[in-house]
């Protein structure tokens, strides 16, 4: 599979703590500098030290969507790795592993893989020291695929520059020799390769999931992050206070997650564009508060990176469990909206259009993400997360010179045919107002006054109904007149999408309809969309189909089958397939 029609995939397994998941970025930027389209994964358990991680890249001459299956070279950094890998390789895998391992390679062969040891550990302690075994096995990998040796060590010198010159000239002393050592023992020996590609990858990005949504928020006025961390949405708290100086964010390490949002609702009060990372079980602390950033109409946006339930759960693994908990979460009702991105371009975007529907509908937004599409890594072109797509939108905000030129006095909670109330912030002589979380009049003091409590609960609610015109409807990406079509929400449409090939190969035309917009839900556009189908299988990342039991609530639509999956690893493109062929009565 060589040049541009290459679709390689490569997985780097070790033990937690050895650096598997640096390793794989490093990689991953190696491939992109090399010209090649990038996404790949991370696999790793909830402990610091011990137990096995690992950390899968898919190469390509296109743009990937997702990670795939089987898997064509293996670097294992233990013993360990192999047997656990083993069932995912390809026919004809390469193998890398240092020649200290007790390893039968017969064995292996005869096995349909092809054994690669190298003295890797013998190569870091003589060339630099035993720390950099990853370098030399990454060098090695570079090596077999001719992959040039210069991409990598300009990479070495930009993520070892901050150490000094001896760790930078070790680790290249370390590389030259493993890639050379590759080259000279096994150059040829797989079918497969991944030379320099002529094009753009130097200019091309590979971002995180989180880190994409941290530019997309930043470039759309992010000025203050409170959070307690949780993962998977710590790295998100870790990107703005390594960045806090550069970009202009206040960023607070809360005690708890209960500070956490109180304290973003406070800076939303007085006109911050403020924020709130966290998953599902900080979530679950924050709820109070969430209705209160409802009753008080303040703009706060909190992100909600899903990980796998109830209580602790899987820490480090994703699912999309708290959908309907998104929709409910707090007692009482008041208008929220939430945003379910499912690729690196849609999380950039959500980064910045939360705020401005926040602030537009002065309510909270919850981003609903997940493990998966946080942690994932994938080259993009730097005109998708642009600041130039940016557009700001401040709402029903008040200027000093608005509320000078008042001549009656200023009401907060006006009641208004849209549900939105102009907004002062405060601090000026003319905008004095009380704000309390009991139900309340106009001026904002409290009032149990039945005609009045039902006339501004209606006012909160026609947001919805304001809002609910500027909701996205489902995109449809495959054949419009498809026999069969995968629905989907979120992160699990890269995967749908990767699956409509494997599918068609199966003689199964199909499409996919994703949803992103979920509250309000765009009722009009999705019930059009759904018209078309002729026969749908609902994929979802959690055990009771709870995508599925919305969209029947919502609009009477009923699938006519289900693919779920909630053991903490996500889709790939190869078990959607299969899920779906076994729905449609097709035999795999």
């Amino acid at each position: 599979m060589p040049g541009a029609q290459a679709d390689i995939r490569i997985t780097i397994g070790g033990d937690a703590g050895q650096g598997v998941e640096s390793s794989g970025a490093m990689l991953s930027q190696a491939l992109a500098r090399g010209g090649w389209h990038v996404f790949s994964v991370p696999d790793y358990r909830s402990r610091i030290r011990g137990g096995h991680n690992f950390f899968q890249i898919r190469a390509a001459g296109r743009p990937c969507l997702s990670h795939s299956d089987p898997v064509h070279l293996l670097l294992a950094l233990t013993r360990e790795t192999i047997d656990v890998h083993v069932a995912n390789l390809a026919p004809g895998a390469g193998v890398i592993y240092d020649d200290g391992f007790r390893l039968d390679a017969p064995e292996l062969e005869s096995r349909g893989m092809l054994p690669l040891s190298m003295p890797l550990a013998k190569i870091a302690e003589q060339h630099g020291n035993k720390l950099m075994l990853n370098t030399a096995a990454l060098a090695a990998a570079a090596g077999i695929l001719d992959l040039p040796l210069d991409v990598l060590e300009s990479l070495l010198r930009d993520t070892f520059g901050a150490k000094g010159t001896k760790v930078v000239e070790g680790n290249l002393h370390v590389a030259r020799a493993a890639y050379r050592f590759a080259k000279e023992r096994y150059s040829g020996r797989l079918p497969y390769s991944l030379p320099p590609k002529a094009g753009p990858g130097a200019e091309r990005l590979v971002l995180s999931g989180n880190e994409a949504f941290c530019l997309g928020a930043v470039a759309g006025g992010c000025t203050f992050v409170a959070a307690y961390p949780m993962t998977p949405a710590t790295p998100i708290l870790e990107w703005m206070a390594a960045h806090e100086r550069d970009v202009g964010v206040v960023t607070k390490h809360a005690e708890d997650e209960i500070a956490a949002i109180c304290m973003a609702v406070g800076a939303g009060f007085v006109g911050a564009r403020a924020m709130v990372p966290t998953s599902g079980g900080g979530l679950s602390l924050m709820t109070e508060a969430l209705g209160m950033a409802g009753m008080c109409e303040v703009p706060v946006v909190v992100v909600n990176v899903q990980r796998g339930g109830p209580s602790t759960g899987l820490p480090t693994r994703t699912e999309q469990g708290d959908l309907l908990f998104m929709l409910h979460a707090a007692q009482g009702e008041f208008p929220r909206i939430v945003l379910a991105p499912g690729t690196h371009e849609q999380y950039f975007e959500a980064g910045w259009r939360a705020f401005n529907l926040a602030e537009k509908y002065q309510c909270p937004v919850i981003v609903l993400s997940d493990q998966f599409l946080a942690a994932s890594r994938r080259s993009l072109e730097k005109t998708a997360v642009s600041p130039e797509s940016v557009t700001i939108d401040r709402g029903q905000l008040l200027t000093a010179e608005d509320l000078e030129r008042l001549e009656k006095p200023y009401r907060r909670y006006a009641m208004t045919a849209s549900g939105v109330s102009p907004r002062a912030l405060p601090g000026h002589p003319q905008a004095v107002f009380t704000a309390t979380t009991d139900e309340h009049g106009e001026d904002g003091h409290i009032t149990e006054d039945m005609d009045l409590r039902v006339n501004m609960m209606d006012k909160r609610m026609r947001k919805l109904e304001t809002a609910a015109a500027e909701m996205r409807g489902p995109a449809v990406y495959g054949p419009k007149d498809a026999e069969l079509t995968i629905i989907c929400w979120g992160s699990t449409v890269g995967p749908a999408r990767e699956s409509l090939p494997l599918l068609l190969d199966r003689g199964v035309r199909a499409n996919v309809l994703h949803f992103t917009d979920i509250w309000p839900f765009p009722q009009a556009p999705a019930e059009r969309a759904l018209h078309a189908v002729r026969r749908a299988v609902c994929v979802e990342q959690n055990h009771t189909g709870q995508f599925g039991r919305f969209l029947r609530m919502m609009t009477g639509f009923t699938a006519d089958g289900h693919v779920r999956k909630y053991d903490g690893r996500p889709f790939s493109p190869q078990q959607i397939a299969a899920g779906v062929l076994k729905e449609v009565g097709v035999r795999a």
